[in-house]
Parts: C-alpha cells; structure tokens; sequence
C-alpha cells in the first residue's frame, strides 16, 4: 500500500502540517516578542527593572508632581488674594471739578479733585484761585464721606468720581 493513501500516512502529513503551521507561529511570535523587548527596553533602560517597578516608580512621580502644582496652585492663589486687595487700595474713582470760586469772570481757574479707592476712601484736593492769592486744601474722605464738611465742589468732585470718574463741567 501506499503511504500516503493509508490513515496513518493521512495523520502523518496532517501531524507535519499542523506542525509546520506551529513552527510558522512561533517563529512570527518570537519576531513580535523581539519587538515588544526592544520596545520595553526603550522605555525601561537598561534592563535592570521590570514593568512593575517601573509603573510604581512613574506612580510616585505622578504623585510627586501633584503635590507641586497643588503647593504652586495655592501659592499663586495666596499672590493673586494679596494682588486683590493691593488693587483695591490703589485709585478707582477719580473726578475733577473746575469752577470760579469768587464769582469772577477768571475762567473757572479754581478747582476740586477727588481721587478714590474701591471702598471709596481717598482725598480730595481743592485749589481755591484768586488774582492776588492761591489756597490749596487737602480733605480726607473715608468711604465717600469726610470729617471736614466738604465745599459744594469738592463734594460734587467725589459724586462725579463714583459715578464713573467723568470730567464734571464748572459749577
């Protein structure tokens, strides 16, 4: 008889199939695996560490890193609180009002300026001009009011500087 025609011929070359087909297989799986090492070896150095203390060591890192920009975060958030309120003590409101403080035709050369923070506190200026003489007074105002009464002007100033810092005409 034949022997390839016979069962044990037929499982013979079915055995050497199905192991050339194997053979193929790891062959292609050992090229895989190469790549796979050459690219673990890529991100592992040396060789000297394995995936897993490789991952606890980049969790550590992450962790590390978190703590960083957590403890930058809060000091720029510290900076940017003290940068508030140092905004909020320099001027915001401002006015300046131009008048004739002796009822003569002078051309409004007195005048009365406000200069205000966010909560209103300031001073205001006034500059009372007459042809033989010039005065110049400094009031203090503490959230929009003073403890000198105010003249009409330099009361208006502040009015004008609150309501947006416009210009106001002569009074």
């Amino acid at each position: 008889m034949d022997s390839l025609t016979t069962t044990q011929g037929i499982v013979a070359l079915a055995a050497a199939a199905v192991a050339l087909i194997a053979l193929v297989l790891a062959i292609v799986l050992a090229a895989k695996l190469r790549g796979v090492r050459r690219a673990q070896a890529t991100v592992l150095g040396d060789g000297t560490r394995d995936l897993i203390s490789h991952s606890a060591q980049l969790d550590e890192a992450f962790v590390s890193l978190r703590e960083y920009v957590e403890e930058a975060l809060g000091r720029l958030e510290q900076r940017s609180q003290a940068q508030d309120e140092r905004i909020e003590r320099c001027i915001s409101y401002r006015a300046l009002i131009r008048y004739d403080a002796y009822g003569e035709m002078s051309g409004a050369q007195s005048s009365s300026f406000a200069i205000l923070d966010e909560q209103r506190s300031g001073i205001v200026f006034s500059s009372i001009l007459h042809r033989d003489q010039a005065r110049v007074y400094i009031k203090e105002v503490h959230e929009g009011q003073s403890e000198i009464e105010l003249s009409p002007e330099e009361q208006q100033a502040i009015e004008a500087a609150l309501a947006g810092g416009r210009q106001a005409g002569a009074a």
